[in-house]
């Protein structure tokens, strides 16, 4: 699909990065950081941000600094570290626009079964990530990904990122995992999404970062392709997503344990 630095046989890939770009700053520190940790074990690395956020609970919410501007930065990652980048689409009219500046289009997974959006996704010849929708079952994710490739982009990846449970709540089904790849495609756990506690009364995603080892443990041991984890150097005062981020210092760490469990089991 793309060429990967540092791509060992059987080891797992990871997509990471902040919810969104907060400034130039911010992504090119933590860009850099990821890049160390993951040449270091070896680990093919993929930087993703968000130029905007359009799934928002609140009006006052953070949307993004500009769609051209955090775009731009994107792209400064991408030609600074020699690492592919990866943001959201939100209407098949960005997926152009988009195409121009990063290596993988994702799919938010409220809209995995929008056709326009994903049909316009395939035709920039994009690696195309496709998050399984909170109320889809796994198998039913087969024909967003037909959509793409009909289209005539066999380029797909797809994203488990936890199934609703209740109002406020999401369950993993690792079964989901190898149901998925049993189409032939890549599949990433989405450790970080999976841990987001929805719909709280504030307005603001809730989460629980504290167990996102836990959760990346067990997507690697049931043999996940990829992992995507967000990360920021102070989850507190993140603009997007910091209740169920994983602190950058951290990162380090839970790959290092990650990397053996994935040894231990291919």
């Amino acid at each position: 699909m793309i060429e990967l630095k540092n791509n060992p046989a059987n080891n797992f890939f990871l997509l990471a990065g902040p919810c969104v770009i907060e400034g130039e700053d911010m992504a090119m520190r933590i860009a850099e950081r990821v890049v160390k940790i993951t040449e270091s074990l070896k680990i093919p690395y993929v930087f993703k941000g968000s130029y905007r956020k359009a799934n928002r609970s609140r009006m006052d919410s953070f949307m993004g600094i500009g769609d051209e501007k955090a775009l731009k930065i994107l792209k400064k990652v991408h030609d600074t570290f020699g690492v592919p980048t990866v943001t959201d689409i939100h209407a098949a009219d960005e997926a152009e626009m988009a195409a121009e500046y990063v290596d993988i289009l994702q799919i938010p997974a409220f809209l995995c079964r929008q056709t326009d959006l994903l049909i316009a996704a395939a035709k920039t010849g994009k690696i195309i990530n496709i998050k399984k929708g909170q109320f889809l079952s796994p198998i039913a994710m087969q024909f967003a990904a037909d959509k793409v490739v009909e289209a005539g982009n066999k380029n797909v990846m797809l994203t488990e990122r936890g199934t609703t449970f209740g109002y406020q709540d999401l369950v993993i089904d690792y079964r989901g995992i190898p149901e998925m790849q049993s189409f032939g495609y890549p599949v990433i756990l989405d450790v970080t999404h999976s841990l987001q506690q929805p719909n709280q009364t504030s307005g603001v995603t809730g989460g629980m970062p504290q167990l996102i080892e836990t959760v990346a443990k067990a997507g690697i041991a049931v043999g996940a392709d990829g992992l995507f984890i967000e990360t920021h150097e102070n989850p507190a005062v993140a603009k997007s997503d910091g209740a169920n981020m994983l602190k950058l210092d951290l990162l380090e760490g839970l790959l290092t344990k990650l990397v053996r469990i994935r040894e231990a089991v291919k």
